[in-house]
This record gives structure tokens, sequence and C-alpha cells, in this order.
């Protein structure tokens, strides 16, 4: 007997075998009604999206592709007015986003005040980490002190890639010289979240304070800020 002779067995021998003429587990009815099909699974979106969608005033979804396209809440974070256009996020919007954030910053530290007192690397760290830890690339800052070391400006002296930035020391004293600064501390971010500091760091420090003691404007510290903390080159014994 060959497959089709067994399928077609009639309902009273199965009966006779011991056996219910019902169809058994696990076979299909023969004309069994079509269930539509599932729709597909999506993804919950989490928190940050969806604050940021509120700040959008998109969908998750789209506000997803855009923390993508940006590379993430801190691509957002820093990203020119250009650059969320490019994702397109509206005109109205980009400027929404880029005082959020803004705002954020000054929340968690305002910049140094004219005549306030710096008086250790923990204080720049609170000033300055709102605006370096985050960044994307390096900018080497400086913040010129008074005889009693209170700040009398604070100024960004260049600004680089992502593994580095150049820094000429004669340029950064002629600023320096010209507001009669008596001392300095200058600051620089490590875009890798990593603050230790590099070679070409312990280097352009070194030719820094070489110059400031020719100058007569003393180097009090050097303090390298990253998204995990910050280093002062000055208590590591300038190393």
């Amino acid at each position: 007997m060959n497959d089709h002779d067994t399928l077609a067995s009639r309902p009273d021998d199965i009966a006779d075998a011991g056996q219910s003429p019902s169809a058994s587990i696990g076979t299909p009815p023969a004309n069994p009604a079509r269930a539509s099909d599932p729709e597909p699974i999506r993804a919950i979106p989490d928190a940050t999206t969806r604050l940021v969608a509120d700040v959008l005033g998109m969908t998750a979804e789209r506000t997803a592709e855009v923390l993508k396209n940006l590379g993430g809440l801190k691509g957002l974070a820093h990203a020119a007015e250009a650059e969320l256009l490019g994702a397109s996020v509206p005109r109205s919007r980009a400027r929404l986003v880029r005082a959020a954030f803004e705002l954020g910053r000054l929340s968690i530290g305002e910049r140094p005040q004219l005549g306030q007192h710096l008086t250790s690397s923990s204080d720049v760290w609170l000033h300055m980490q709102a605006r370096l830890s985050g960044l994307p690339v390096e900018e080497f800052w400086a913040i010129a002190l008074d005889v009693r070391h209170r700040v009398i400006l604070d100024s960004m002296i260049g600004r680089g890639s992502l593994s580095g930035v150049e820094v000429h020391p004669r340029d950064t004293f002629r600023a320096l010289i010209r507001v009669g600064a008596s001392a300095v501390i200058f600051v620089h971010n490590h875009p890798s979240g990593m603050a230790t500091p590099s070679e070409q760091d312990i280097e352009i420090t070194k030719r820094l304070r070489e110059v400031g003691d020719l100058c007569g404007i003393t180097v009090l510290d050097h303090v390298v800020v990253a998204s995990t903390g910050h280093v002062s080159m000055r208590e590591r014994g300038w190393r």
C-alpha cells in the first residue's frame, strides 16, 4: 500500500483500530481558516529617545534615526545648526535643541566669572566640564589670572581634531600679555573619555611653562578634562 492509499483510509477503518476518526494531534484540518499574519513587533523606544522625540516634535522611530545619524545623544548635544538641518530637523526645532543643551551645560557649570578665585583643579573642572567633556574634538583654553589669582579672562586658544590640537606658545602668550595676566591655567579636553595626559600634552606643557617663565607669566596648572573626570598635570608633577 502506498502513501496515497493510507491517506485515503475510511474513518470506520480507523475507528476499528481503536483511534478517533478525527485528525491526529498536529495535523491541520483539511481546510483551516487562514489566520491573519501577525503585525511585526516594534521595538519600544527608551526613555532618552522619548525625551528627544518630545523636543524634536517627531515620532520615536524618526527620532531614533536622527540620533543614529548624529552619533547618539552626545552628537546631538554638540551638533551645529547645519548638522541638525542635515539630519532633517526643522530649523525652529534645531534652535530649540541647541538652546536646551546650552541651558543644560549652564546648569552643570558656568564659565569662570571675572574676579573669581580658582584655587584648585577641581574648581577648573567644575567650570569647564560642561563645555569640554562631551566635545567630539579637542579644544585648548587659557584662563588668565591676576596677581591674586583672580580670573580676568578665559579664552579658547585652539580647536583641533579627535586626537589633537595645535598650540603655538608665542600666540598663546601674546593674548595673555595683552590682558596683563600674571598667571595662567591651561585646560584642554580628551574626546576619547580618558583624561590621562599624552606625551604630546606633557611636551607642550613643558614648552608653555618655559615661555611663561620668559614672559613673567606663571603657568599654575594644565588640566585635562574628559567625560570620566579630570587630571591636574601640576598634581602629577608635570608628568
